[in-house]
């Protein structure tokens, strides 16, 4: 695919959306629109059988979502991916890591936005007081054991799919 021309139709602090004519392999041309937002970095807390989840109110769906901490830099800035995840796991848990193992990179959602992800494991923590930003004022997170963090997937109580991903990595790691 060939992008021919490209035009900003929004702009906010958080993401830039986008409208690219292109041509196909067939000659066809069309139009695909992309909304750009700064790489995230998704933190897993783990302490021995235990997952630091945080739960948080999520305007688009309308519900309160358990997930992994994660973020992005303020103002789409870009920085170092293991700086990204040491600053969310402190600003959302107030957790510090000793450690950050890298597990794998996500691409969020590739048919419509061209953020990814870095994904890493956080051991040898510390505990401290979160250092949350104003949009998360309504964050909670809580300890839980494996297998109930498994229940909730399965569930449906936990059905964001970073943090469904994520886990995955984890689990592929420990296998090997």
């Amino acid at each position: 695919m060939e992008q021919l021309d490209s035009r900003h139709v929004y702009r906010n602090p958080w993401m830039d959306v986008r409208e690219d004519t292109i041509r196909r392999a067939d000659g066809s041309t069309g139009i695909y629109g992309v909304v750009h937002r700064s790489d995230f970095a998704l933190v897993i807390p783990l302490e021995g059988t235990r997952l630091h989840l945080v739960e948080q109110y999520r305007y688009p769906v309308r519900q309160r979502c358990w997930e992994f901490p994660a973020g992005t830099l303020p103002g789409r800035e870009h920085g170092e991916p293991i700086e990204l995840a040491r600053r969310e796991l402190r600003e959302e848990t107030g957790l510090r890591a000793g450690t950050l193992t890298y597990l794998g990179r996500l691409d969020a959602a590739p048919a419509t936005l061209d953020q990814r992800g870095s994904v890493y494991l956080a051991t040898d923590l510390t505990a401290g007081a979160p250092e949350r930003e104003p949009e998360e004022q309504d964050m909670c997170s809580a300890w839980f054991e494996r297998a109930e963090v498994e229940t909730m997937i399965r569930d449906g109580v936990i059905t964001d799919a970073h943090t469904i991903a994520a886990y995955l990595l984890l689990l592929l790691r420990e296998r090997h």
